[in-house]
């Protein structure tokens, strides 16, 4: 029926058109008719080469054939996604609304059609950033055209669809709030109340879990999901969102332990959604999966494990069931298949460890692959956050099979998944920058400015311009399609396994010591590499232990905390320090750490190692006094590190002191000439301390020094510095590119900012990291003006005198333990442990001193020769001459 169809659309679009040539518009139009009419994998083929055909044809395209290639794109795209090719749907929609854009089109639905689904995919891959910004662009388009059609539908989907992203990227209070207060506000039809109720019951599901969700919280989540049910029962066309109502009170019940209820709320949603027309394989698997969760939590492992394989049958062409894994030449970025996955993962390792690893890799290689398809640092970050959990679990297979077997490779497994999570953007960016193009680099840069123009403006809350603020996503979104065509070119970035060989060489090399945190939900992990070997210890998270670390971190919240409570400190410090697992019987004293979670804020090198009755600060058992430490975001980063310069050092050093104003900084002043007195450089003081000044000088030194104000941030507002002209956020030191021996930030909490598990803070410090700063001492509280430069003098000293670093920063902080001149209360850790030093610690090798050393020796031997030679030529003379005489 189908093919007698297509010949009959066919012939009759050639009769119709007799003898008379068919314009370019009307081939593609027609093409997407005959398409529509039959669609198939097969024939988005044909509607790629009339596209294909299309641009290959040299003349002027004119608005309406545009408009047709816009039609052409956005109906494949449907259909892409329909066929489970997510990526590709998305490109089709991403060039239909470049083209549509550009050439300023009209005469089309462009949000229906385009933006709305657009944006929709984005939240399906974890591509939150670009969900947002299309959103925000036709919520804008919707409010500012005069007459637009279905204006009050498509703000109801704009709210919807926000609400979905804010949900899916962990903003669940934002998602909360603009769904209570749009069904509180806005006049909405049964179906919309019924719609917006079901998205508000999942998001109060989804802040708490499981036995963990408050009573009140439960009752909220199943009230409005019993609404939904009420206004949507009796409305038309709206089986897909009932089903999902049902659904998600199947999951309600189910973390509640209340199976048989659960069991027939997930019967009643698969009834209704078996009715709904067009069913999407990818909803229809979602159903699945949480049968295969109710199963699993009710041990039914095997009738579980069918549902899974249900779903990789749905979502997999060609799959087979007899070997209950896919391939991985099968898989393709998609989250469910992720869920399904990691849910026959953990069916597997109840009996079979290693097969259970096997399922988690091929999780780790989906992850991989939406991960190349994001380019926003914020929806990478979340991207990499789901894959901790995975990770925990991993490590604790890796751990029972080391126990079983006693074979070492199952801790280097461990150790380098752990290693996979730790700043993965961050070791991403720095590889991908030294092969990006130079085009590439210019859209990077200018898709950065964009975004911190974004920020700033919406910094300023009810007062930011709206119109400005769409003009930069705008412009945004322009570069980020730029920006992908370009990296669609190069292979997909898989990260790099870190060489846990590589790794022991060169802490033997380093005469160090590396413990490697990773902080888990249920327990928290400690590698400790030394002496050529690898060893992992754990703590578990629910005992309440972790507890006790954070009570020791909370000491350096403000200066008095310590003194009011010295043997408090002193009995908290050891405490910590005993969880911790520190190496206690070593052979070096370099210690390097790699912290995790809250620890990015601890200064271990505060912990107290023996507790002890004295309230003379520099008396206490400090872990300072047993190792020389230095931390890193990540064994990698440690592994590739530069070697520091030996050449002379030179520093820009940025004061802007804040003269006459509340800002000022009286003992920076201080700390310019005990600087300045040793170093040769450029300083810049006061209104010369500008952020463009500081741009134009910074490569031009070794050492880089900003003795200024700056601050952590909060949840909505990011980490910043001053400068005397402007103050700049973190994000805004990305595009500076620079490649310092050091980085000094004298300032307040450049190391604090909102916090990653995976990633880390997202810091003034790290700002400068993704500038090129590989080497970095900076501060981890509120730091005092006048401490700070007398720790600062003693620093410096002792690089003028060639001590690496890292040492220096340790001496600086025992000479300030022993300097008399400073009073008790003044060397409370408050004071002298807030800098720490990230970075290297290895020195430049004597390459250059050897070739020096050659040619000297070459010298001495060449002066040695010529020496022997006019010596010789003496002894002949005198000899010849008493031979003569004797004549």
């Amino acid at each position: 029926m189908t093919k007698l169809y297509y010949y009959i659309l066919f012939f009759s679009t050639l009769l119709s058109f007799g003898q008379q040539s068919v314009s370019e518009e009307d081939k593609i139009y027609n093409a997407v008719d005959i398409f529509v009419a039959n669609p198939s994998a097969k024939a988005i083929k044909n509607l790629n080469q009339i596209e294909t055909d299309f641009w290959k044809n040299s003349k002027p395209k004119t608005k309406d054939e545009l408009l047709a290639i816009v039609v052409l794109n956005c109906n494949k795209a449907y259909y892409e996604n329909q066929f489970g090719q997510t990526e590709k749907a998305i490109t089709s929609y991403e060039k239909a609304w470049q083209i549509y854009q550009k050439q300023k089109l009209s005469n089309y639905d462009i949000i229906e059609f385009c933006l709305k689904p657009l944006g929709n995919l984005y939240t399906v891959l974890g591509d939150y950033d670009n969900a947002e910004n299309t959103i925000k662009q036709y919520f804008f388009i919707v409010n500012t055209s005069k007459n637009y059609p279905d204006a009050a539908k498509q703000k109801f989907a704009a709210i919807l669809n926000l609400s979905n992203v804010y949900q899916s990227s962990g903003k669940i209070s934002l998602a909360i709030e603009l769904l209570e207060n749009t069904l509180k506000t806005e006049k909405l039809t049964n179906s919309q109340k019924g719609i917006l109720l079901n998205n508000l019951g999942n998001n109060y599901l989804l802040s708490s879990s499981g036995n963990l969700m408050r009573p009140e919280i439960h009752q909220k989540a199943e009230n409005a999901f019993q609404s939904s049910i009420k206004y949507l029962q009796n409305e038309k066309n709206q089986s897909e969102t009932l089903s999902n109502s049902y659904r998600n009170l199947g999951s309600l019940n189910r973390q509640w332990q209340r199976f048989e209820i659960a069991n027939s709320y997930l019967e009643k949603a698969e009834k209704l959604f078996l009715q709904t027309p067009n069913q999407q394989p990818r909803k229809l698997a979602k159903l699945y999966h949480e049968k295969a969760l109710l199963l699993f939590e009710e041990r039914k492992y095997a009738e579980s494990e069918k549902q899974i394989q249900a779903i990789f049958g749905i979502l997999i062409p060609n799959y087979n069931s007899k070997n209950i894994l896919p391939n991985q030449n099968q898989l393709y970025a998609e989250t469910v298949l992720i869920d399904a996955l990691d849910l026959q993962a953990e069916i597997s390792q109840l009996k079979q460890p290693k097969k259970a690893i096997q399922a988690f890799e091929l999780s780790f290689y989906i992850e991989d692959l939406l991960m190349n398809s994001l380019v926003y640092e914020n929806s990478k970050i979340i991207a990499q956050l789901r894959s901790r959990d995975r990770t925990e679990k991993c490590i604790s297979i890796y751990d029972r099979l080391y126990q079983k077997e006693n074979k070492i490779q199952y801790l280097e497994e461990a150790f380098k998944l752990s290693e996979r999570t730790k700043s993965g953007i961050l070791k991403g960016y720095r590889s991908n920058i030294k092969n990006a193009s130079e085009e590439e680099k210019e859209l990077l840069q200018e898709l950065q400015n964009l975004n911190n123009a974004i920020l700033k403006e919406q910094q300023k809350g009810d007062l930011a311009n709206i119109s400005a603020l769409n003009k930069f996503i705008k412009k945004q979104n322009e570069i980020m399609l730029s920006l992908k065509k370009v990296q669609a070119e190069s292979p997909n970035n898989i990260p790099e396994n870190c060489d846990v060989k590589a790794l022991l060489s060169k802490l033997e090399k380093d005469k160090a010591i590396m413990v490697f945190y990773f902080m888990g939900f249920e327990n928290q992990y400690y590698f400790t590499l030394q002496n050529n070997r690898i060893s992992l210890n754990r703590l578990r998270t629910g005992d309440g232990k972790i507890y006790n670390i954070v009570h020791f971190i909370n000491y350096f919240n403000d200066a008095s905390s310590i003194t009011n409570d010295i043997s408090g400190y002193n009995r908290s410090g050891k405490i910590a320090y005993d969880l911790l697992k520190l190496p206690t019987n070593y052979v070096y004293q370099n210690l390097i750490i790699i912290p995790d979670g809250i620890l990015n804020f601890l200064p271990f090198e505060a912990l107290i190692t023996q507790e002890s009755p004295t309230t003379n600060f520099a008396k206490m058992h400090y872990l300072l006094n047993d190792f020389k430490i230095a931390y890193n975001n990540s064994a990698s980063n440690y592994l590739n590190s530069k070697p520091i310069s030996k050449s002379e050092k030179t520093v820009l050093g940025i004061f802007p002191i804040f003269e006459k104003t509340a800002f000022e900084l009286s003992y920076s002043k201080k700390e310019l000439e005990s600087i300045k007195s040793n170093f040769k450089g450029k300083y810049l003081e006061n209104a010369n301390a500008s952020f463009s000044n500081f741009k134009n000088n910074a490569n031009q030194y070794s050492i880089l020094h900003l003795s200024t104000h700056a601050s952590s941030g909060d949840i909505e507002t990011p980490a910043s510095i001053k400068f005397y002209d402007q103050e700049i956020l973190y994000s805004e030191l990305y595009n500076l590119n620079m490649n310092p021996d050091l980085v000094v930030l004298s300032a307040c909490e450049t190391g604090i900012g909102k916090l990653y598990k995976a990633e880390g803070a997202m810091s003034v410090a790290r700002g400068f990291q993704f500038a090129g700063a590989q080497n970095l001492l900076f501060s981890l509280w509120k730091v005092n003006d006048y401490t700070t430069s007398v720790f600062m003098a003693d620093f410096y000293k002792n690089v003028k005198n060639n001590v690496p670093y890292f040492e220096a920063n340790t001496n600086a902080k025992i000479a300030f333990l022993k300097d008399k001149s400073i009073p008790n209360a003044k060397k409370s850790p408050y004071y002298w442990s807030s800098f720490v030093y990230y970075g290297s610690i290895s020195s430049e090798g004597k390459s250059g001193n050897f070739i020096y050393y050659i040619i000297s020796l070459l010298i001495v031997i060449g002066l040695f020769l010529v020496f022997n030679h006019y010596r010789k030529w003496k002894i002949f003379t005198r000899f010849s001459k008493k031979r003569n005489t004797k004549k």
